[in-house]
């Protein structure tokens, strides 16, 4: 019963991240400005270097918690690809869990961790929470997702 709400998230969450990268916005001409190597690398850019990454573990089963403790996650992640791996965004389904991610770029074969922390205060019983990363890969939007049993202190046995 819980495998379609999983697929019926993943694909509500994805088809917002799609529709938000790409809408047309008319032409607007602004001055050019200096440029970083990491402004080069912009999600959608015709010209840049895309890579690939592979979770470790894309689902995460945090098993129990009492309700009113922090939760901190970590997705570690390589990259696997032979460019460099620039993490350009990442947003979680909800105010309650505050995602992290890597600021420099991630040099092919290294390692990396995208990292949240979830707050269960008023969040009592079952949780999923979706962590969408936009990154500069051919699949561009990668979806992370844990899940937490949050107990209320004032009826656990």
């Amino acid at each position: 019963m819980k495998t379609p709400a999983i697929i019926f998230t993943l694909f509500i969450v994805a088809a917002g991240a799609i529709i938000a990268l790409n809408k047309n916005t008319p032409e607007v001409t602004v001055a050019p400005k200096p440029k970083a190597v990491v402004d080069d690398i912009t999600a959608g850019s015709a010209n840049q270097p895309l890579t690939s990454v592979s979770f470790k573990d894309s689902i995460l089963h945090k098993g129990k918690m009492k309700e009113g403790e922090m939760l901190n996650i970590e997705f570690e992640f390589t990259n696997t690809g032979t460019e460099m791996l620039i993490i350009k965004n990442v947003t979680a389904s909800c105010g309650c869990t505050i995602p992290e991610k890597p600021e420099e770029p991630i040099a092919p074969g290294n390692t990396g961790k995208i990292k949240a922390t979830f707050d269960s205060r008023g969040r009592a019983g079952m949780n999923q929470k979706v962590i969408t990363v936009v990154a500069n890969t051919k699949e561009t939007i990668h979806t992370l997702i844990f899940d937490v049993d949050v107990e209320n202190p004032q009826y656990a046995k």
